[in-house]
């Protein structure tokens, strides 16, 4: 097993602390949506397909808790393509923009949603039975926007925004009730101690769709959700890609305890950090372009200049801009950890 070369000593209510800016930590804590399983794998020497494999994973390398997913039986239709990467997948996948599972009402009242008991939990209550101490669990789940725009198509939802909005708040009402169904029974689990969100709401230059539709048919469930898991006592993370800056405000007045994934040509993290970080935490931010183009020594210098604009006055947590993706070079990813361990403890400097 590789490993950063320290004795782990878990502490989830560091990173809560972060998560919900109640001042500096004993240090920075550490922080991912997700690890791909290659990526694992290769850290391990084994395969992380399972979940006590995946609790090892977050253990050893420094982490204060282990991300597992709720996984949802969503009908899809993927596109493969031969995977190139450092450690490579058999093949890639991704949902077709072209691609519609409903194009019209007639598909709808055909279309056989998930049903809140399909909606499989058990690698997070494995995790919660063998987590060492010290170790929190948090849940993961894909967000209203991305699971209503997979299932339109990002074509034909586009269409439908203007042809049949009645399609789309059904959709995406229909998506949002099986999402907060999923929340509520993630915030409501003895030892889940935060739910992650990932909804990707923009692309480089603006946002998926308009603040007005994000409005009309997302942010309403946004709220719903949000509120869901404070009412449980837990925060609740939002990743999301893109450039959000008309969804900004929307973003912040709906309560999100922190906002995840940043890429350095759109909003650096330190940008990030001064213009909103008194109202909400910001997470990860060594960007992506770096950690898989880039030298370790260029690793470590950018994890030293976040970490010495983003970690005064705690708010923050370290990771990559987006999630540990397999053509990451592995001595990159773990040169982050390594600098964020050297140089990450409070006070910073001393």
């Amino acid at each position: 097993m590789l490993a950063i070369g320290r004795k782990p000593r878990p502490d989830f209510t560091r990173f809560l602390q972060a998560v919900r800016r109640q001042g500096e930590p004993d240090r920075v804590p550490f922080v991912e949506l997700g690890v791909d399983a290659e990526v694992m794998q290769a850290v391990l020497g084994e395969p992380a397909v399972s979940p006590e494999a995946q609790v090892r994973f977050w253990h050893a390398l420094g982490y204060d808790y282990a991300s597992l997913k709720a996984n949802i039986p969503w009908t899809r239709r993927r596109d493969t393509a031969p995977d190139t990467a450092d450690l490579p997948h058999a093949r890639r996948d991704w949902v077709n923009a072209h691609s519609a599972l409903i194009a019209s009402r007639a598909d709808f009242e055909r279309f056989r949603w998930p049903r809140p008991q399909e909606v499989d939990y058990r690698d997070l209550e494995t995790a919660l039975r063998i987590a060492p101490e010290g170790l929190g669990i948090v849940g993961r789940v894909s967000g209203v926007l991305e699971n209503a725009m997979f299932t339109l198509g990002f074509e034909g939802l586009s269409y439908l925004l203007a042809d049949d909005p009645a399609l789309v708040r059904d959709t995406a009402d229909a998506v949002g009730a099986l999402i907060l169904n999923v929340v509520e029974t993630l915030a409501s689990m003895d030892g889940v101690g935060a739910v992650f969100f990932g909804e990707d709401m923009g692309f480089k230059t603006a946002s998926m769709l308009s603040p007005a539709a994000m409005r009309e048919f997302i942010f309403p469930w946004h709220r719903r959700i949000v509120a869901a898991a404070h009412a449980r006592g837990k925060p609740i993370l939002l990743h999301s890609c893109g450039n959000l800056r008309t969804l900004m405000d929307d973003i912040l007045d709906t309560g999100w305890d922190a906002k995840h994934s940043f890429e350095d040509v759109i909003q650096p993290i330190t940008e990030a950090k001064a213009l909103y970080g008194h109202r909400i935490a910001v997470l990860g931010g060594i960007d992506m372009d770096l950690l898989s183009r880039g030298s370790e020594a260029a690793v470590r210098r950018r994890v030293r200049e976040v970490l010495g604009a983003c970690a005064p006055g705690g708010g923050f947590a370290l990771g990559s801009g987006n999630t540990v993706a397999n053509y990451v070079p592995l001595g990159n990813y773990l040169a982050m950890l390594d600098e964020g361990w050297r140089r990450g403890r409070y006070p910073l400097g001393a």
